[in-house]
């Protein structure tokens, strides 16, 4: 017997959002702020638990719920999303857990068996840019295992999300009808951010150049190619996204121009602006875009637009933008204060569309 998607899926989503609060909670400690920490070394889990608890465990909950309806025992790729969330369970309690890496890491093994599957299904370029954008997120994990450099390992971390990301955009850019010369000039800048992450762990800085040059074509190429600025005459939700992927795509690109200008730092504000431009400018962007669309999925429930989803989307420009002026400016403070609007956006976001769910559960039940 099948078991009930949302009897698993839901717990799962809880975690990763637990993993995202703590997350964000580790990372304004970081920026300044003098709160108080359950675990002295949670700051250090800050990335890890970003990254690998939250996104991990989402990105794996996504993809599970696809497979789940489309070959028989599809319901098995919960592990992967189960693993994550028990990995990130584990880094809150006690940061610097071997075990918690290793989940993180099992269920970066177990993504990439998924993708594969997803890909035998559907073997098209897209879906090959997912199981690589895996694979690289597999890697990092196991050098942040083998306690390689975090600046290193971060780096093989962004190319999973932005990888990840960009793959399902090719999928969509395809109602273009993108001709041969547009596919191969994506699968150059797909070489070029490989590349970079290769460069890096013998020559750092060199390295982090060639991602970022990747980052600002991949930028470009998703401003030019990507049905985004199609989208924007359309009004409602589609104007919605369109704006959040537009004003991500532009984001990516200013994280290529800060790694082309500052590739070898490995930590201090002009390392925090190349990171947090991509992670939280570029990635959440697109959180903020395709919520609609991969919540409702994961919740089986329905999830209606509100153009109040556009006052977070907001704040978290406007503090970003604070705090890449604090980076840059080498101002403390400005950076303090973005990074806290930053996660009160983030914050604001998931409360709206909780909001909203319950809002349509109150509306059917008084059918």
């Amino acid at each position: 017997m099948t078991p009930p998607r949302r009897n698993v899926a839901i717990p799962l989503l809880f975690v990763a959002l637990l993993a995202l609060v703590a997350g964000m909670w580790a990372g304004l400690i970081r920026l300044g702020w003098n709160w108080p920490s359950l675990r002295p070394q949670l700051p250090m889990a800050h990335g890890p638990l970003m990254i690998g608890g939250f996104l991990g465990t989402l990105i794996g909950l996504e993809r599970a719920v696809a497979l789940r309806s489309l070959v028989p025992r599809g319901w098995l790729a919960f592990l992967v999303p189960l693993s994550t969330a028990i990995g990130a369970f584990l880094l809150m309690l006690q940061p610097q857990a071997v075990p918690a890496a290793a989940l993180l890491t099992l269920g970066s093994l177990g993504l990439v068996v998924v993708l594969m599957r997803i890909y035998r299904l559907q073997p098209l370029l897209h879906a090959a840019v997912l199981v690589l954008a895996a694979v690289l997120w597999l890697v990092g994990n196991l050098r942040w295992l083998g306690g390689s450099p975090l600046a290193e390992v971060t780096l093989w971390w962004m190319a999973f999300l932005v990888l990840t990301i960009a793959g399902e955009r090719l999928e969509l850019s395809r109602l273009l009808q993108p001709g041969p010369g547009v596919r191969w000039s994506f699968l150059a800048l797909v070489v070029l951010l490989v590349l970079g992450c290769g460069v890096a762990m013998v020559a750092y800085a060199p390295g982090v150049r060639l991602f970022g040059l990747g980052l600002l074509g991949l930028a470009l190429w998703l401003l030019r190619y990507d049905i985004a600025r199609q989208r924007l005459a359309v009004g409602g939700q589609a104007r919605y996204i369109a704006v959040a992927l537009l004003i991500g795509f532009g984001w990516l690109g200013v994280g290529g121009g800060l790694a082309l200008g500052y590739g070898g730092m490995t930590a201090g504000p002009y390392y925090d602006a190349f990171v947090h431009a991509v992670l939280v400018g570029f990635v959440f962007s697109m959180i903020f875009a395709h919520a609609l669309l991969i919540f409702p999925a994961i919740l089986d429930r329905r999830l209606d637009y509100r153009s109040s989803f556009y006052l977070p989307l907001v704040l978290l420009q406007m503090g970003l933008v604070v705090r890449l002026a604090g980076d840059l400016g080498l101002m403390a403070e400005w950076r303090r204060w973005g990074g806290l609007a930053n996660a009160l956006a983030i914050v604001f976001f998931f409360a709206l569309m909780m909001f909203t769910v319950v809002m349509g559960l109150v509306r059917n039940a008084g059918k």
